[in-house]
């Protein structure tokens, strides 16, 4: 499967620079080129993109302006003519900061760092071989140890910006994930997202109000654009809070 790619930079001499070096890697497709930010969010919602080469400095919408807004677990390599931008780029979790002029042999490193970054999977769920009921579970990276989680375990999960933290009746595992993306391997094991920082257990629900849901004596916190969701979930009439 190839990795897709798009383009965002604001000068079209920068795009063909990285145009031509990407000839080199049949495994890499350009599936979008962009000349600001705005049109790089719809091309990143509209296909499954892994990998995106980002300009900083772009007009109305910067380069980091996009790396919030944009809801994707697509790896970014930042190509900027600045220097001063490239601490803040790292706090982003970036693959690398390439400054222009970029040549071949510093471009070739950044894509066998992403290469690196797209093999190192995180998360990992799974069937137990044994036949017992409830037997799904997820390998987690913390800390270059892999843990090894049963679902049935799990009370709820908090975000901490990039960094997830895993709660269970025993132990809490604390790795680097996006929340959106444990949630995708969550939704289909009944749980729940029910705040922008937390999924829970709908079985491991003991209390609950229209602010909070109680789990083990933790009161976690029911966000407003999520409480109808929540509440179908629990199959509850929200009118009754």
């Amino acid at each position: 499967m190839k990795t897709k790619c798009i383009i965002v930079d604001d000068e079209p001499l920068a795009r063909n620079v990285i145009k031509a070096h990407l000839k080199s890697f049949e495994d890499i497709e350009i599936v979008a080129e962009c000349e600001n930010a705005i049109d790089a969010e719809k091309a990143i919602r509209d296909n499954k993109v892994n990998l995106v080469f980002l300009d900083i400095e772009m007009p109305k919408i910067t380069g980091f302006d996009l790396i919030n807004s944009i809801k994707s677990d697509a790896k970014i390599i930042i190509t900027t003519a600045y220097r001063n931008y490239a601490v803040k780029g790292y706090e982003y979790d970036i693959v690398d900061y390439l400054l222009k002029p970029i040549s071949f042999d510093r471009f070739y490193r950044a894509i066998n760092k992403y290469y690196k970054f797209a093999k190192a999977s995180p998360i990992e769920v799974l069937e137990d071989a044994s036949p017992s009921k409830n037997n799904t579970f997820i390998y987690l990276n913390s800390d270059k140890t892999i843990h090894k989680i049963y679902l049935i375990d799990i009370l709820f999960v908090e975000s901490f910006r990039e960094y997830i933290k895993i709660h269970t009746s025993t132990k809490t595992v604390m790795t680097k994930l996006p929340i959106s993306k444990i949630e995708e391997k969550l939704r289909e094991n009944n749980f729940v997202r029910v705040h922008k920082s937390y999924i829970v257990s709908i079985n491991k629900i003991e209390a609950f109000n229209s602010r909070t849901i109680t789990i083990n004596e933790n009161e976690i916190p029911i966000g407003r654009t999520y409480k109808e969701r929540v509440m179908q979930e629990l199959k509850f009439d929200a009118d009754l809070l």
